[in-house]
């Protein structure tokens, strides 16, 4: 835990009003996954985009039984924050425990289900997903092994969430050919 310390502590040199004010947005637009469901609501909305929609959903959904109902009670970390009350922190000390990342699961998550299904709009999905993830440090809520577990288990997330509406659409595909033929 001392590399840990001794990381968070370094990258609280890097403040400054701009990344301050960014850090502050994303912990609010991420805090339940806010800004990945309206996301998702809009590649839903959309025929061409509504596969990849529905695999971000999905990965979410799964995010929350795994990391949010299972990997969270069952590691029960504190945050650094908890750890280092005198430590200065720009938002409201979260809830809960500390490992895995939420905000970085849920972000990785939906990046990755997205990027499996459209490259395009998932690169800047997985970019805007590791910000997010450095500002949890950069905040003081979440250790870096915090982090690293929510990208590993966002990816993971992600990849199924991408398999499970693979096979959902196809299946629906092939009841609409079915439908089709009668």
């Amino acid at each position: 835990m001392s590399f840990e310390f001794t990381l968070l502590d370094a990258l609280q040199a890097l403040r400054c009003p701009v990344l301050d004010a960014l850090a502050a947005f994303f912990d609010q637009a991420g805090a339940h996954g806010e800004i990945w469901i309206a996301f998702t609501a809009v590649l839903l909305a959309f025929r061409r985009t509504r596969r990849a929609g529905l695999a971000m959903a999905l990965a979410l959904g799964l995010y929350m039984l795994a990391g949010h109902c299972a990997l969270k009670p069952l590691f029960a970390r504190p945050r650094p924050c908890d750890l280092r009350p005198e430590m200065l922190t720009l938002v409201a000390r979260p809830h809960g425990w500390s490992f895995p990342s939420g905000h970085t699961s849920s972000a990785f998550a939906a990046a990755f289900a997205l990027w499996l299904q459209n490259r395009r709009l998932g690169v800047p999905a997985l970019v805007l997903a590791g910000f997010i993830g450095f500002t949890r440090m950069y905040l003081y809520v979440h250790f870096p092994t915090d982090i690293l577990g929510g990208v590993a288990l966002g990816l993971a997330l992600g990849a199924c969430g991408s398999l499970l509406a693979d096979k959902i659409s196809n299946k629906w595909a092939k009841r609409s050919e079915v439908k089709q033929t009668v």
